[in-house]
């Protein structure tokens, strides 16, 4: 079984932490986007990503310095450098040695740049949503780019099951049918008798039903329902085969 999380916009590489690391499986594709992204002007990226000057900025700066043989500081753990809501949920850093192995094997993350990641392949900074139009030799989206890449490489190694908890922009990257089953989650809040998925719970809760799998190291989906953390659990009158309803109480 393999879970599938979203990247996060957000990154934190302050701190290195001395564990172990690995190499992305898609590095030449990474070195190759990166060379494209580092042609483009500041209005060019400020335009692509819809973010401020500033951010433009300093994104440009990460892709002029974006290296194919980048010093040890400059990199870190996909997991650790990663930083948005679905990363709190995660807590990466507070996992241990034996659950990191775990998660290796058992966690991907989606990346517009790297396209899969495992949870120890260290990263440069960078900034390049799936979602966005970029030119390449395939097209001009990374969506063309990935083509079914994506979704061969989840289908190689998901041992016949993926619990989705990536966002739609990503997930939709696997580019085909998946052959193997998947599952995706939803979590959602219950006000005032209304059932409401709240953007930052419904992102912290992905990464915390992705911990919970690497913990209990989860291989039955029956166990998957029994996830409780943050007071969630398992609605089955609300989900279907696919789809699975978590809900809790919220003032």
């Amino acid at each position: 079984m393999l879970s599938v999380i979203s990247p996060a916009k957000k990154l934190d590489f302050e701190e290195v932490l001395n564990v172990k690391n690995s190499v992305p499986k898609f590095q030449s594709d990474a070195n190759y986007l990166a060379k494209i992204a580092r042609k483009l002007s500041v209005s060019d990226l400020k335009n692509m990503m819809k973010i401020s000057e500033d951010l433009a900025i300093l994104n440009q700066k990460r892709f002029q310095s974006f290296s194919e043989e980048p010093e040890d500081y400059k990199t870190k753990q996909a997991a650790l450098a990663f930083a948005g809501d679905t990363y709190t949920g995660l807590n990466a850093s507070s996992l241990s040695s034996k659950e990191l192995d775990y998660a290796q094997d058992h966690l991907r993350i989606l990346s517009g740049l790297y396209g899969v990641l495992r949870p120890l392949d260290l990263i440069q900074p960078y900034r390049l949503e799936m979602g966005r139009k970029i030119a390449t030799k395939s097209g001009n989206t990374l969506y063309a780019y990935w083509s079914d890449r994506i979704g061969n490489e989840l289908d190689l190694i998901s041992g016949g099951i993926i619990v989705n908890l990536a966002s739609n922009e990503y997930f939709k990257a696997t580019g085909k049918k998946m052959n193997s089953k998947i599952i995706t989650p939803s979590f959602k809040e219950e006000r005032g008798g209304e059932l409401k998925m709240i953007g930052f719970f419904a992102k912290k809760a992905r990464g915390s039903m992705a911990r919970f799998m690497i913990q209990n190291s989860i291989k039955d989906l029956k166990d998957l329902k029994s996830f409780n953390e943050d007071g969630y659990s398992f609605r089955s009158e609300l989900s279907d085969t696919n789809n699975w309803v978590f809900t809790r109480k919220t003032v």
